[in-house]
């Protein structure tokens, strides 16, 4: 009877509710309407009928947030045989206003006249989302109250819109949610009609795996936050904004110089660190072509395992370029005044990576550069970026790269431990371990074997899983295996938060989402 007594003091909590959405026979025909009919609660879930179109304008509040524990999630109800749910239209086709703890899953979301999904939110994860035709931003993250942000296994495709509106562009809020990360992993973005495909001034951002094709102007950027739109208490100084590049394929092919931009724009500058392993980076045309340019404030660069190249006839891409000073215009009045490329001198470092021969502004500071006339590529016109047999990339790069100690990189992804998605929109969980024949990786972001690909003897070297380069044979839990690469789950929640603005000045239509950026 005592431990009856003890049982029935305790509170219990309230079991979580399922609510269903869809054309008929569902709790809610509007996804709009149960936000603003029903506040959820921790652990609950939404579940949305496919082969149907919702209307935009759909505001998730912060009175629907979930915890660490126990997110809401929203996500499609998936039925053999049927289509992902859209939603379409608004002005914010979905807004996470504030609502922290969220899973998005299964969507396909268009047609946002400022952004299709904009996150003022923290720890919010979209996941198998079709996101396109966005004519401003894709995806968007605000400057004030954004925290940690997970995107993985989604597509974002023809979206942006000039250089102010970008495919995706995320800030995190360093006074609300200091540590913050926005995690980006197993994606393909593509096509964009405007602004940059990836643009963050996140406190620390982690780009694993993704698939990065036809910019309008960059790939990437890697820059500080905004100083004219953070909360009160916030500097330059507070935070470092720093990123880690990995495994990742840039596909350049207009006439924009840049594949990567690190530092700062007119309006906020990083002053972090930039490091950069086993990334494949092509220019498919002729021109001035840069691997990486840094400006305006970048603290370091540390590049391993990396191949850039061109394939016009006679190219010669730079590694990193420095834009000067004098190429630069006056920064914000509300930034740091200088207009060097360095925030406190130049650091580099880096070990082991393939440019051609032609190649120039490749620092002196990296270490086992390698030369060559042609990466051999299986085929560039098909997009295949795997090494083919011979390749000068396989069995050449660093298995241990080294942090340099005078400005060594926090908690980095050492080595790449699944390749990105070959131009594709990968299914939940369908990532491919990387398979490293002989214990020695290649350069850039593929081996010359996919795991799908390889006998069954290559794939179950070692007792279970393939090996990580550098290691002894790892226990079965500790790496991907070849059985469970595609079948572990990839549900650990964004410990941290993000937030945006692009340096090409604009202003979305509240306060809380303005965005800039520069060329």
């Amino acid at each position: 009877m005592l431990g009856f007594g003890l049982l029935a003091a305790v509170p219990l909590s309230a079991a979580a509710a399922t609510y269903t959405v869809g054309p008929s026979g569902r709790q809610y025909t509007q996804l709009s309407t149960l936000f603003r009919s029903v506040n959820l609660a921790p652990g609950d879930i939404v579940e949305v009928d496919g082969n149907a179109t919702y209307s935009g304008n759909i505001i998730v509040g912060d009175d629907d947030s979930g915890t660490a524990a126990a997110p809401v999630t929203i996500r499609w109800r998936r039925v053999a045989g049927a289509k992902r749910p859209i939603l379409s239209g608004g002005t914010h086709t979905i807004k996470f206003e504030q609502s922290n703890h969220i899973v998005f899953e299964g969507f396909e979301v268009t047609g946002g006249s400022s952004t299709c999904i904009f996150s003022e939110a923290h720890n919010v994860t979209v996941r198998d989302a079709y996101i396109h035709d966005c004519p401003s931003h894709g995806i968007l993250g605000a400057d004030q109250n954004s925290g940690s942000f997970t995107l993985e296994y989604s597509e974002v495709a023809r979206s942006g819109a000039s250089t102010t509106r970008h495919s995706i562009y995320m800030q995190t809020d360093e006074v609300t949610w200091p540590g913050a990360v926005f995690r980006m992993r197993y994606n393909y973005i593509h096509d964009a009609t405007g602004g940059v495909l990836m643009r963050t001034r996140s406190e620390r951002s982690e780009i694993y795996y993704n698939w990065f094709e036809n910019p309008m102007y960059g790939a990437i950027e890697l820059i500080g936050p905004d100083c004219d739109t953070q909360k009160s208490g916030w500097t330059t100084n507070l935070k470092r904004e720093d990123a880690d590049v990995v495994g990742n394929v840039i596909v350049a092919t207009n006439s924009w110089r840049n594949a990567i931009r690190a530092g700062g724009d007119l309006d906020g500058r990083s002053q972090g660190r930039v490091r950069l392993v086993n990334n494949t980076i092509l220019f498919d045309r002729a021109g001035v072509a840069n691997g990486l340019m840094v400006q305006l404030g970048v603290g370091s660069v540390e590049m391993h395992n990396n191949v850039l190249y061109q394939t016009a006839a006679n190219s010669a891409p730079a590694l990193l370029r420095e834009n000067p000073a004098s190429e630069v215009g006056a920064p914000d009045v509300c930034e740091p005044q200088s207009r060097e490329p360095w925030a406190a001198g130049r650091k580099v470092a880096g070990s082991n990576n393939w440019v051609q021969t032609g190649a120039t502004l490749v620092p002196a500071e990296l270490t086992g550069t390698v030369r060559g006339a042609d990466p051999m590529f299986t085929n560039i016109a098909q997009r295949n970026l795997r090494p083919r047999a011979g390749s000068p990339l396989l069995a050449r790069g660093n298995n241990n790269p080294v942090t340099p100690t005078a400005f060594p990189f926090p908690t980095p992804q050492k080595l790449p431990a699944y390749d990105p998605p070959k131009r594709v929109k990968l299914a939940i969980n369908d990532r491919h371990a990387r398979l490293v024949p002989n214990n020695r990786i290649a350069i850039g972001a593929f081996e010359q074997v996919d795991i799908d690909d390889a006998p069954a003897t290559q794939k179950m070297a070692n007792g279970a899983q393939p090996m990580v380069p550098g290691q002894a044979p790892a226990a079965a839990t500790s790496t991907p295996t070849a059985q469970n690469a595609k079948a572990q789950s990839s549900t650990a929640p964004a410990t941290s938060s993000g937030s945006r603005r692009p340096a090409y000045k604009q202003r979305a239509s509240s306060a809380k989402s303005s965005g800039s950026a520069s060329p």
